[in-house]
């Protein structure tokens, strides 16, 4: 993501001052502010409030949350059970986000294989740099590999472009660079493809319309802003050609875990003969879940997050609701493998099925 010309990550290590710093993606889109992780407790606060969010950001910033735990305890580093302690507590910042747990315990591990207790704070901002650059790669890779889909659209559809729905913020600002869900639509873009991006609201926190459409404006690509119960209008208008959303884990066997309303888009795309991919990197699978719908934890926010909304022109949120009326606040849904037309991943795409999944995952079986 560029702001001003310049390459800007949600998350980067300031190497002269040896600090984690952070985009506050609370703030945007009216104002970019930047904070420093300088203790565990604020990394798991940063992740918690969704200071940084999107799973695979927020794997990245628990490996560096075990950096920065050690950097400022240096005189735990022996202590392995310290250690596994604080580690733990940064993997429980928020549930469903597979990335998170997966980040930090291949941290923690690289730390542990190191017996020096003098150099594993070196091992740990190692690690956590390596995780930070492999999801970049991935990403990128997603984007290729999604290409090829969008390539076939515009052959299919000539003399339009190829119009693309996505729901909440699967772009480089919850992924360090390219996204899951964009990085097809930032290549197609980037090769000179016609594409248009549908960009739904994403209540409650509106994630579309702060965070997708501000991206999707700084690269130049055309996109409209919708409320999230239009996509069903507009899918059976043939104003949508492709649905590509994102995922915070998504099991082995084809289901798929995302912002809270992707079920439904998915159910929409299905009655009207749309694809329907899920980008994902292999960091979001989750290896030990077969059923989605009954063993993926769904994170529940607190209430105010739906009652209340912030405004660039209020000094403070504004009431939506009835003073008097209770809120649930469901942050992820479920959709079902059934639902999805398939997987772009760094390995290239495969369908919603344990057999395609293991054919690109082998290693996994």
């Amino acid at each position: 993501m560029k702001e001003k010309g310049k390459l800007v990550r949600p998350i980067w290590l300031d190497a002269a001052a040896d600090i984690v710093k952070v985009i506050d993606q609370r703030k945007l889109p009216h104002d970019l502010v930047i904070m420093e992780l300088k203790s565990v407790d604020q990394v798991i606060d940063a992740i918690r409030e969704m200071v940084v969010r999107g799973a695979p950001l927020i794997g990245v910033t628990g490996a560096y949350g075990v950096f920065v735990g050690l950097k400022t305890n240096t005189e735990k580093a022996s202590d392995d059970s310290w250690i596994t302690g604080e580690s733990k507590k940064i993997a429980a910042a928020r549930p469903t986000a597979v990335n998170l747990s997966w980040a930090v315990e291949k941290t923690v591990a690289a730390v542990m294989a190191e017996k020096d207790p003098a150099r594993r704070v070196d091992v740990a901002r190692r690690t956590a740099c390596e995780i930070a650059e492999e999801e970049v790669e991935n990403s990128r890779r997603i984007g290729q590999h999604g290409l090829t889909l969008i390539e076939d659209l515009v052959r299919k559809n000539p003399g339009r472009p190829v119009n693309i729905l996505t729901h909440c913020n699967a772009g480089s600002l919850a992924c360090v660079e390219f996204g899951t869900a964009t990085a097809p639509i930032y290549a197609a873009f980037e090769n000179g493809l016609p594409v248009h991006v549908w960009v739904d609201e994403t209540r409650p926190l509106n994630q579309g319309a702060r965070l997708t459409a501000w991206e999707l404006g700084k690269a130049g690509v055309p996109h409209t802003v919708i409320t999230d119960n239009a996509g069903g209008h507009i899918m059976q208008h043939g104003q949508v050609d492709m649905v590509i959303v994102g995922t915070d884990r998504t099991t082995y066997t084809g289901d798929v875990a995302n912002k809270i309303g992707t079920y439904l888009k998915a159910l929409a795309a299905v009655d009207n003969g749309i694809p329907f991919y899920v980008a994902l990197p292999s960091s979001t699978f989750d290896w030990t879940i077969r059923d989605g719908v009954s063993d993926i934890p769904i994170e529940e926010r607190d209430p105010d997050e739906v009652r209340y909304m912030p405004g660039v022109t209020h000094s403070r949120e504004t009431l939506l609701v009835p003073e008097d009326s209770p809120a649930a606040n469901f942050a992820f849904d479920v959709t079902p493998a059934r639902l999805v037309t398939g997987f772009i991943t760094e390995r290239g795409v495969c369908g919603a099925n344990e057999d395609d999944i293991r054919r690109l995952f082998p290693e996994k079986i």
